[in-house]
């Protein structure tokens, strides 16, 4: 037998009524409880939870208008806005029904009513219920889970003149949907400044996705952003849903800009300026609406002037720049960041409390960062492993200092990962931060590149 499921909540001042309806519904839900007086439903909604209410809209005070019933009904919506109210009356007419449905009734009934037709509409009312708690339910795990995505986030540090500058911007951004565009070296924290100004919009409940435009394949571009239908080439076995259409009532945050193929910029600009975006394959838009932050480490003013970038979409992406300066530039936050740095790792991995000696210290500002703020990072992250003591000092980092130095100790110790380090540690320096640059001199790909500045922390 199949278990009854669904609390109702009956309201009507008619005890015969309340009494035909209870013994009929506790047949088929799980409980049913009855209320002669409208004035205690507060009480009974802050003391019970109801799947369905059942709401006479006429009360001994108010004969036929159905006042009384839209004044409750309003009290309900306000106590539990996902509540499920199906309003009863012997004296409905179409316009009243209508206007029931308007103000957040779920459905209307007529007394004296058919069993089976009752029990239809409090059936297709618990389902109702059903969807809207499973609706609710995604939308606070989703915002759960973009809390903890962006937990590691919070720590966008910086008292410098420059950093103060970053963040002026993003509190006079944040809160407008204006798309950004934000310049600046790899590892300085592009990313962190894109949640920056997710978390200060509007938009704050709702998604931010980040699409790396240096990891994807060229030929995954398209279907990648844009998304695809079965059958629109050889592998697109199944629909799937492009980025951008995943990112909709949020914030979309395309990294590395600069290495969209032009082909995909003209696709991408027409996004922008209809709000619609095509599936890969289909001839149906979709509309869209995303606030899109874009951030790249290469000079786009120079890909425009090559021909390699289109200078509308520029003008669209960038409604407001934002430059992050490079670690070497932000001498002034550098103690500030390592001592937060080595906290985190001592509380993560169980470590006794450390602190960085002067030395060491001196040692971090002498160094020239060409990874920024991911590089120091790794750094302290392993300096706080390794160490055995509760200050860290100068030989708890290593990394060379010069390239004569570098090349020396690659040809001495004859460790190939160290030398990979190292050369990867140079084109990056040499190109100050660009990926593509770099990568093209070191023979590799981006995709290849960025794996290998993921492996060593840069």
């Amino acid at each position: 037998m199949k278990k009854k499921s669904g609390r109702v909540l009956i309201v009507d001042d008619d005890a015969d009524v309340l009494q035909a309806a209870a013994l009929y519904l506790k047949q088929h839900v799980e409980a049913v409880c009855t209320e002669r007086d409208p004035t205690r439903i507060p009480q009974r909604l802050g003391s019970e939870a109801f799947d369905v209410i059942l709401l006479d809209m006429n009360f001994a005070r108010d004969v036929s208008s159905g006042r009384e019933g839209f004044f409750w009904l309003d009290k309900i919506l306000a106590i539990d806005p996902q509540a499920v109210v199906v309003l009863i009356t012997a004296y409905g007419d179409v316009d009243l029904a209508v206007r029931a449905i308007k103000e957040g009734a779920s459905e209307f009934v007529l007394k004296p009513w058919q069993n089976e037709k009752l029990l239809a509409t409090v059936t297709a009312a618990l389902k109702l219920r059903s969807s809207r708690s499973e609706a609710e339910s995604l939308r606070r795990r989703q915002q759960q889970l973009s809390a903890d995505l962006d937990f590691p986030f919070h720590d966008f540090i910086g008292s410098s003149p420059a950093m103060q500058q970053v963040f002026q911007t993003i509190a006079k951004v944040g809160a407008t949907d204006a798309n950004v565009l934000i310049i600046g070296e790899n590892g300085t924290g592009k990313e962190l400044v894109a949640r920056a100004l997710h978390r200060s919009s509007a938009r704050a409940g709702e998604i931010f996705l980040a699409v790396d435009m240096g990891g994807i394949s060229e030929t995954l571009f398209e279907s990648e952003l844009f998304g695809h239908v079965k059958g629109s080439f050889t592998d697109a076995r199944s629909d799937r849903v492009g980025r951008i259409e995943l990112a909709s009532n949020g914030t979309l945050f395309l990294d590395e800009v600069g290495n969209l193929p032009l082909s995909l910029q003209a696709k991408l600009l027409r996004v922008l300026e209809t709000r619609q975006v095509t599936r890969l394959g289909s001839n149906v838009p979709v509309n869209v609406d995303i606030r899109l932050v874009c951030a790249t480490n290469m000079p786009v003013a120079d890909l425009v002037n090559r021909k390699q970038f289109r200078q509308d979409l520029l003008y669209r992406i960038n409604t407001v720049e934002i430059h992050l300066p490079p670690l070497r530039e932000r001498d002034d936050d550098l103690k500030e960041l390592a001592e937060h740095f080595v906290g985190q790792f001592c509380r993560k991995y169980r470590k006794a409390e450390k602190t960085i000696g002067e030395a060491a210290l001196k040692k971090l500002s002498g160094y020239h960062w060409p990874g920024n703020v991911r590089e120091l990072k790794h750094s302290l992250e392993r300096a706080v492993i390794l160490s055995e003591t509760p200050v860290l000092q100068p030989g708890d980092f290593l990394f060379s200092q010069a390239p004569e130095a570098a090349e020396e100790l690659v040809f001495r110790d004859l460790n190939l990962e160290q030398a990979e380090e190292i050369l990867i540690r140079r084109a990056m320096g040499k190109y100050q931060g660009n990926v593509s640059q770099a990568a093209k001199e070191l023979g590799l790909t981006r995709a290849a590149l960025y794996r290998r500045l993921e492996k060593y922390g840069l």
